[in-house]
């Protein structure tokens, strides 16, 4: 059995609907009874995959989102936002995106993001003149930047497989996701003449305003004291994970005093849950690397990929063809696992720095969120909004714009990732 047989039996059983999990161990550990390696290897490999300290973040940001979304939180968020850009066209579309840009320096998740803000954005909406589709669309979009604004689980995990700079590689997100907002509103603006989007009816007094933002500041503080303790060095980006939860908690109990002990109860047993399906994903694809090690695939697809061109650029742009499809059938936990040490020593080796790397496969594999058949972003926001899905991916089909410019400015322009990182840290 070679790596190629391997790659093909994945192929199928992901065409076949079987759970990403199950399609990535299943080969691996069918190429290792055929190899005759010890079946203890699947076990350790497993094992050693998911015992990694900065994975300890995930479930911790897992906790975090789910504690923010029960206690209050998300809603004055929302409420923040929304008194912020007043009555203009298409104002509630544009609260949209700006509470995901809040929201997201705070949960770290896309999912997150659609599922604490998305019922809040939808129902706003809807109540003011849009269309349910619009709504959803909107909500779905704007979450895809959770995972590139600090903290993100995805830049976690890419950092940890890369062996590079946590911290870094956070701070490389900021200025990316600030422009995906920009383009998304620049959008909105676009689409609310073009489709008449209505004004938002609530009317807010200045007194009202200050109300609100009394009410929104602990909440807003949130993002703020992450990143002067990332930037200050006090917290690395696993204990980041942990104070957002010690902070969501006080927050929950002490402040906006809307966290019962039963919702807590209910919100650790949906973050273990979830914790377990990522994890498993962690452990399968760590297997599945393995065996395309041994396979020398990884050395194989570097050749592939230098014999068409070592060009940075033209290697980047083959990059994302190659992400953006396979985003469309893997999850990005299980994608990010397989895909990084197969991509990060080839562009490397071309002088790309693997931090800039990091941006632009995560920024790839978030557009994925938005594309059938595992679209996980599209089938959350039309459970939220009660709508087919196929109604949300048409509706959703403009917004691929401002995220697809958004992905050719930052593979061009390397400086939009590495900047930042290098201004506080100083160039490696």
């Amino acid at each position: 059995m070679n790596g190629g047989e391997v790659l093909l039996l994945f192929l199928i059983f992901v065409c076949a609907g079987v759970p990403l999990a199950v399609a990535m161990g299943a080969p691996a550990i069918l190429y290792i009874l055929v190899e005759h390696i010890p079946l203890s290897t699947v076990a350790h490999r497993m094992q050693n995959s998911i015992n990694s300290y900065p994975l300890l973040a995930v479930p911790a940001f897992i906790f975090a989102a789910n504690l923010m979304n029960t206690s209050g939180i998300t809603m004055r968020l929302f409420n923040f936002a929304r008194s912020l850009l007043g009555r203009l066209p298409g104002a509630l579309a544009q609260v949209n995106v700006v509470a995901s840009l809040i929201f997201s320096g705070i949960s770290g998740a896309a999912l997150a993001d659609v599922g604490g803000l998305g019922a809040i954005e939808i129902k706003a909406m809807k109540e003011n003149g849009y269309t349910a589709e619009t709504a959803a669309a909107i909500t779905a979009a704007s979450a895809t930047i959770g995972p590139i604004f600090p903290p993100s689980i995805p830049f976690i995990i890419y950092a940890t497989v890369a062996e590079v700079s946590g911290v870094r590689q956070l701070l490389a997100g900021v200025v990316p996701a600030l422009l995906i907002a920009l383009f998304f509103m620049l959008e909105i603006v676009v689409l609310a003449k073009r489709q008449h989007f209505p004004r938002d009816t609530q009317k807010t007094t200045w007194q009202a305003k200050w109300r609100i933002f009394i009410s929104a500041f602990p909440a807003l503080m949130t993002p703020v004291l992450l990143m002067a303790g990332l930037l200050s060095g006090m917290f690395s980006p696993t204990e980041v994970a942990s104070v957002t939860v010690i902070y969501a908690l006080l927050l929950g109990v002490f402040v906006y005093r809307e966290l019962t002990w039963t919702a807590f109860v209910q919100i650790a047993k949906e973050s273990i849950r979830s914790t377990a399906n990522i994890m498993f994903v962690v452990s399968a694809a760590a297997i599945f690397a393995f065996v395309l090690t041994i396979e020398q695939m990884p050395s194989q697809i570097a050749e592939l990929m230098l014999g068409i061109s070592k060009d940075p650029v033209v290697l980047l742009m083959l990059t994302n063809v190659v992400l953006l499809l396979l985003g469309m059938i893997m999850e990005t936990i299980a994608a990010l696992m397989v895909m990084t040490p197969i991509l990060v020593p080839v562009l490397t080796q071309v002088g790309v720095d693997p931090v800039h790397v990091g941006v632009v496969m995560v920024l790839n594999l978030m557009i994925g969120l938005l594309t059938p058949p595992v679209g996980m972003s599209l089938y959350l926001v039309s459970i939220v909004s009660e709508l087919p899905v196929e109604r949300v991916i048409k509706a959703i089909l403009p917004y691929f714009i401002p995220l697809l410019l958004a992905l050719i400015m930052v593979t061009l322009f390397p400086s939009l990732s590495t900047w930042l990182p290098n201004l506080v840290f100083g160039q490696r």
